[in-house]
């Protein structure tokens, strides 16, 4: 146990990035499971303007994923873009306090996803270049750990306020602007432009060189993790669900919390664990439990059995989330590293647009039911496909 909390692969660098993560992740999940209940009971919002408000907004983060990490591999700069990307973030919590339709919530989501698509890239360069490569999974997985233990905390702070404090949502948009801003201030004191070995030089932006192309084993990746992303709707609908069941608002937001918090403590030891028993095996097991999980959520109508589900997504996302960055940039190199980051992100991103708009269809137009089966089909298809592809390959990470 001790080996996984020792501070090997946990730089100075890849430390602070997680405590600003997870600051910026206790602002953006003081909001995130309370704003569509906001959306639909305060401003009358129909489930297809839900699921096409995350989906808009979720595809306008991959887009920039995609400039940001191309921009930052020919200038060979990262940081400049993530305090960029973590300001505009911070600044995108107060608009919704002034929201009077789904329109002006679109908006603050889509400003608040830009900053996430210009950070999201070269940040994730940054913790690869900021710790060694036999550490990759450990570093990834300790900033997903902080990032969740933020997204843990977030709830928390948003049910004493609305339930103790008894204030409305608008006020708790404006509170979630503290933690977003104290963030950048963090990141802009403590965290450093780490050296890019073997950094192609800024005058490749100009032509005089070129950056190596993605690998084919990168693109075989991106290809099956793209079949499950298909499925992987937004997290909104596992809380309409919980609210479809029965759940108060303070119910749902202390079931959300209970995934984060499963999250937080695990997304560390997974990626210790995924460094030794390899990182595409750890991402199987991880997509099989999102198969179960989400059928689950399919299947039954119990209060209990969705609280244990909750909980049991959480152990989706440690073996998981993290890890891929880890595949990704065992797939790359230092010279497109940024651009590999950015079209994962992208794919993943913009097809999360498809599932979100797709399962809000399923959820008004089948069932509840049928967003939750399509998720578990296509996570079981990926994880199948990744099977027989480590098998076929036998590769070494």
């Amino acid at each position: 146990m001790s080996k996984i909390f020792s501070k090997s692969g946990l730089t100075k660098n890849v430390v602070f990035l997680g405590i600003v993560s997870g600051l910026t992740d206790i602002s953006s999940e003081m909001l995130y499971p309370v704003v569509p209940i906001f959306l639909t009971q305060v401003l009358k919002a129909s489930m297809t303007a839900v699921g096409f408000i995350e989906g808009a907004a979720e595809a306008t983060a991959s887009l920039l994923k995609i400039a940001g990490g191309i921009w930052s591999d020919r200038v060979a700069k990262r940081k400049p873009f993530v305090i960029a990307g973590y300001s505009l973030s911070s600044i995108s919590k107060p608009l919704l306090a002034f929201a009077v339709s789904w329109h002006c919530v679109l908006f603050a989501r889509l400003v608040d996803r830009t900053g996430k698509g210009i950070r999201t890239s070269a940040r994730d360069a940054l913790i690869a270049s900021s710790t060694e490569k036999e550490h990759w999974g450990k570093a990834f997985g300790f900033h997903r750990a902080m990032d969740t233990l933020g997204a843990a905390a977030g709830p928390l702070i948003s049910i004493f306020l609305l339930s103790v404090m008894h204030l409305d949502f608008r006020t708790v948009f404006l509170i979630a602007f503290v933690p977003a801003i104290a963030g950048v201030l963090i990141l802009l004191k403590f965290v450093k432009e780490a050296p890019q070995t073997g950094q192609t030089p800024p005058l490749a932006a100009a032509g005089t060189a070129q950056k190596p192309p993605m690998s084919r084993e990168f693109k075989i990746f991106l290809l099956i993790y793209s079949i499950f992303a298909i499925g992987n709707s937004s997290d909104v609908f596992l809380i309409l669900k919980a609210k479809d069941t029965g759940f108060t608002t303070t119910s749902v937001i202390f079931a959300y919390t209970a995934y984060n918090i499963v999250y937080a403590l695990f997304a560390t030891p997974a990626g210790w664990l995924s460094d030794r028993i390899g990182k595409l095996k750890t991402i199987m097991f991880g997509l099989i439990v999102f198969a179960i999980v989400y059928s689950g959520f399919g299947l039954t109508a119990s209060a209990p059995a969705i609280w244990i589900l909750f909980m049991f997504y959480g152990f989706y996302g440690t073996f998981t989330e993290g890890i891929v960055k880890a595949v990704i940039s065992n797939l790359s190199v230092s010279e497109n590293r940024g651009t590999a980051m950015g079209y994962f992100h992208a794919s993943a991103g913009l097809l999360m647009f498809a599932a979100s708009t797709i399962a809000g269809f399923l959820w008004s137009k089948v069932s509840p039911s049928a967003p939750f089966v399509m998720g578990a089909a296509c996570s079981l298809a990926s994880a199948c496909l990744l099977f027989f592809w480590l098998k076929a390959k036998k590769l070494a990470f």
